[in-house]
């Protein structure tokens, strides 16, 4: 089976995620999500790249969700320890990326494909892409984050129509309930999504990235780990930090002062 690729290009502070599975309708395998999984890791780590694109492969979909062939072979425990929260632990790096995030959806982002734009947070759709989840009708539930992270967004009645009828989203009923940034003409949601990017980009990228941050806590995103991150890099930039460090280093009692 073809499990299709992901890949990253960096250039100007930009780096564009490519998952590229076209002939699928790049419909998510456990090979793409461990390929994923490093590219974000990577990415976090890296000091020159202050915005991320994600985009995937060809015109027909955005993501169609999880590849049914590669799931359907699980037992009940395998699910839930290799599947779902193989999933989840991809998406919230990517949602817990420093950078900021902009999805390209272009045609369909269902199940899996929709929680993964989700996981971005910018979203630019072309006029054709619409949006459902429609696990139920095939004796599932959103398992990637649909039930809690897209309540972030928008109120629980419209999730529930979402999920319980499996109806879809156009672009445009889903700008007007802010599950997109913008929508744009056909064949022109990645120039704008290069545009927007350029625009972060030329900001002040620690303060850019302390933003996002703030504002993720607010909405209970990483709530934990960015309170802690922040506080801890506040401390170390104190006199007391310095301090603390030679009296370690020479082992003796440190001597405070509250600076």
């Amino acid at each position: 089976m073809n499990t299709g690729q992901v890949t990253v290009n960096c250039e100007n502070h930009i780096a564009e995620i490519l998952v590229d599975r076209p002939e699928k309708l790049n419909a998510l395998t456990v090979e793409m999500l461990d390929a994923l999984y490093d590219v974000v890791l990577k990415l976090d780590e890296d000091s020159l790249t202050r915005v991320v694109i994600l985009r995937t492969g060809g015109e027909r979909a955005f993501c169609v969700g999880a590849d049914i062939h590669a799931w359907a072979q699980y037992s009940p425990l395998d699910m839930w320890r290799t599947w779902v929260k193989r999933g989840h632990r991809v998406f919230d790096a990517l949602a817990g990326l420093r950078q900021p995030v902009i999805a390209v959806i272009q045609g369909p982002a269902l199940g899996g494909g929709f929680e993964l734009a989700m996981a971005a947070d910018l979203r630019i759709a072309d006029e054709q892409a619409h949006f459902g989840l429609p696990e139920t009708g095939i004796a599932t539930c959103p398992g990637w984050s649909g039930s809690y992270r897209l309540g972030n967004v928008i109120n629980s009645s419209l999730i529930k129509e979402m999920v319980l009828t499996g109806r879809v989203f156009s672009s445009h009923r889903a700008y007007v309930h802010g599950l997109v940034n913008e929508v744009a003409d056909a064949g022109k949601a990645l120039q704008q999504a290069r545009f927007m990017a350029q625009q972060i980009a030329t900001r002040a990228p620690v303060s850019v990235q302390l933003s996002k941050q703030m504002i993720d806590a607010g909405s209970g995103e990483n709530t934990g780990m960015i309170i802690e991150s922040m506080a801890s890099g506040l401390s170390a930039l104190t006199n007391d930090a310095k301090e603390g460090v030679s009296a370690f280093r020479e082992k003796r009692q440190p001597n405070f002062n509250g600076e």
